[in-house]
């Protein structure tokens, strides 16, 4: 869908400007409205998540360029249609510049958020421009599932697994905080989070039964799990798949590597249940076809809460709270 000519005004000339820096990785932007065809759903379900990024909040512009802070937005709300196992359509931003800021800085932003949208096979469908007192960043998505997964299926004897390695943005995040400079992968976990978008669709497809990111981190996301499923989560923490970057941070605060890992947040991989028949058989085929290792991590049994044990201990686990 070709992008709409635009009338003048200032405004308009900072939409024009993110218009021809995207390109291909927009579409129809311009109009009041996205539109998506009939055909895109094609009998599936629509799934719709949207995502705030606020400046001081969720980033410090000193540890990121805003190419990485457009990026970090779009992809902590593709990691939500990761977690249903949908498959996305596109994505709108809603963007507040503050005052002063020049119209290059803009296009930067908007080109990382059109990066992170591309690297998932989608676009930019449009959004909003206005002022603000800092940067803030408030990405929808909008994606189709045949078999949409929540996070209130899991049942009594699934076993319950984990996506790709944990602790990288936490590493980074501390040493930012530190005033020192991150170790390359971790910040790079920390700057360009993946959605683990083929990882989630391959999930759905195989079985899952309930499933959602790991943005709070595992110890407050097993909880989120258990609740809205209504079952008891067993886990094993010295399990749980580390992250190599996490390993030295964990060390010298004098923590054990997996509580640590599992105290951090903004991994945005996937805590998921399977059926009791999925085996290592089965995520050897993940690792395959998607290049992420799967690690079986605790068992869904009857009751409710959690039970984290590491080593046999039993051990209660710290999560993150927006607003605590």
């Amino acid at each position: 869908m070709p992008h709409v000519a635009l009338g003048p005004g200032r405004e308009f000339d900072r939409v024009r400007a993110v218009q021809a820096a995207l390109g291909p990785a927009a579409a129809g932007l311009g109009d009041d409205c996205a539109v998506l065809p009939p055909a895109a759903l094609a009998g599936a379900a629509l799934v719709v998540s949207t995502d705030a990024s606020v400046e001081d909040v969720h980033f410090r512009r000193g540890w990121l360029t805003l190419e990485e802070v457009g990026w970090r937005a779009a992809a902590a709300a593709l990691s939500d249609l990761a977690a249903e196992g949908a498959e996305p359509l596109g994505l709108v931003a809603a963007v507040a510049v503050p005052a002063g800021a020049e119209d290059a800085a803009l296009t930067e932003l908007m080109r990382g958020v059109g990066a992170a949208a591309a690297a998932v096979g989608t676009r930019v469908l449009g959004g909003d421009l206005t002022a603000g007192p800092v940067w803030a960043v408030a990405v929808t998505v909008f994606g189709r599932a045949e078999r949409p997964v929540t996070r209130a299926g899991a049942r009594p004897g699934d076993g319950l697994w984990v996506t790709g390695a944990l602790g990288g943005a936490r590493a980074a995040l501390e040493a930012l905080e530190a005033g020192t400079a991150p170790a390359p992968a971790a910040r790079e976990r920390f700057a360009r989070p993946a959605p683990r978008i083929a990882a989630g669709r391959w999930l759905a497809a195989h079985g899952a039964t309930a499933m959602l990111d790991l943005s709070d981190g595992l110890g407050g996301d097993v909880r989120h799990l258990a609740a809205a499923s209504g079952v008891r989560l067993a886990v094993a923490l010295e399990q749980a798949p580390v992250a190599a970057d996490a390993v030295a941070p964990a060390r010298a605060a004098d923590v054990p590597v997996q509580r640590w890992v599992a105290e951090g947040g903004e991994d945005y991989e996937l805590l998921v249940t399977l059926p009791p028949t999925f085996g290592a058989a089965e995520a050897r085929a993940f690792e395959a076809a998607t290049g992420l290792a799967l690690t079986r991590i605790g068992a869904v049994e009857r009751g409710a809460g959690v039970d984290v044990r590491l080593a046999g201990r039993p051990l209660a686990l710290r999560g993150f709270d927006h607003f605590g």
